[in-house]
């Protein structure tokens, strides 16, 4: 599928949920980035409509979520509920538009690519249904980094341990973690079974338990045999990503008191013995990766340190102590960024620079 120039010589972008949180990263971005593109057309739904936001400089106003916004658009970003996607998106595409969605609706269908640009730019060629999927924010925050000694070494099994930021959850998580440290700070709290919760009270938000003073071993929604949404999405997602159907992935998935970058532990096995020293090679030069990892000087990436940033930021590379083929290491990215914002505006690039 093409991609028409509009009126302007430039392609017209569509960003839809512009007013989210994800949304409001993604026009930051836009604005950043090279400006590649002609109209940018701003779309949320009809609560939001008639709102202005920046962009570029230029205040654009909210149009409402209907089908003649996508007529002449050539590139949709999604950034919506998974149910809104799943009927709209098809309908832009329809339109002509090729849609870049960051929910969850397509990324499992194999007529759709799941596309990481650093790892995988080949597989945007293929896009039978127009749309192409975003990985979740977890995937994101440390496929870079997996790819890039995946490529040379050749990935056969993969542990992770993620410890999630509270924005992963959208509004609702950060607003949550906010009131619930205002109402344990400066207290003696977190010394007695039941003490955080009972301070915080029966409103936990989008979390099972209370986040604040606490780590909350759970994502997502339940799924067979004790496993969440979420861990099922990272397994099946990096497997998509790298191409390895049949790769051996086990996730667990924690949320933590942090606003925003997830964390995540990685033990990697891979085909042939490692190096640390050619792994940090490997990961000082890959594109979107940043080595930051000296801990005898106390330097290894935190999300405080992170966040606000655009590459997965690498540190404790070490081989296990028992398998001379296998890493260890730690990746932290910003969930917001790299993790769905700015992932989605590089596929978009591609699919623009693809025609060129």
């Amino acid at each position: 599928m093409a991609v028409a120039a509009g009126r302007t010589g430039r392609p017209t972008l569509a960003v839809v949920g512009a007013t989210g949180a994800v949304g409001t990263v993604m026009l930051q971005i836009l604005s950043h980035r090279a400006d590649i593109w002609g109209e940018i057309r701003l779309i949320a739904s009809s609560r939001s409509a008639g709102r202005k936001l920046a962009v570029r400089g230029e205040e654009i106003e909210v149009l409402a979520l209907a089908e003649e916004v996508f007529d002449g658009v050539d590139v949709a970003l999604f950034d919506v509920p998974d149910e809104i996607a799943e009927h709209w998106a098809p309908i832009a595409a329809a339109k002509g538009a090729v849609v870049v969605d960051n929910s969850g609706a397509f990324r499992s269908d194999p007529e759709v690519p799941l596309v990481v640009p650093e790892v995988n730019p080949h597989a945007l060629r293929a896009r039978p249904r127009g749309i192409v999927a975003n990985p979740s924010c977890t995937t994101l925050c440390m496929i870079v980094a997996v790819g890039a000694l995946h490529a040379e070494y050749g990935l056969r099994e993969l542990v992770a341990s993620s410890y999630q930021a509270v924005s992963g959850a959208g509004r609702a998580g950060v607003a949550t973690l906010r009131r619930q440290m205002s109402l344990v700070a400066g207290t003696e709290l977190g010394t007695s079974p039941g003490d955080v919760r009972r301070a915080v009270g029966d409103d936990t938000g989008p979390f099972p338990e209370p986040v604040a003073l606490n780590v909350v071993p759970w994502t997502g929604e339940a799924r067979a045999d004790g496993w969440s949404s979420e861990e099922m999405t990272v397994r099946d997602e990096t497997r998509k990503v790298l191409g390895l159907s049949a790769l051996p992935v086990a996730v667990t998935c924690v949320r933590v008191p942090v606003v925003t970058a997830h964390s995540l532990t990685l033990h990697a096995r891979f085909e042939s013995e490692v190096t640390v020293a050619k792994a940090r090679e490997i990961l000082a030069t890959a594109p979107g990766v940043v080595l930051f990892d000296d801990p005898g000087a106390g330097e290894f990436p935190t999300p405080a340190d992170v966040v606000g940033t655009d590459p997965t930021w690498v540190g404790r590379v070490r081989r296990a102590l028992d398998d001379p083929t296998a890493l260890d290491f730690f990746a932290c990215g910003d969930n917001l960024r790299k993790g769905s914002a700015l992932n989605t505006v590089q596929i978009a690039e591609l699919v623009v620079g693809a025609r060129a």
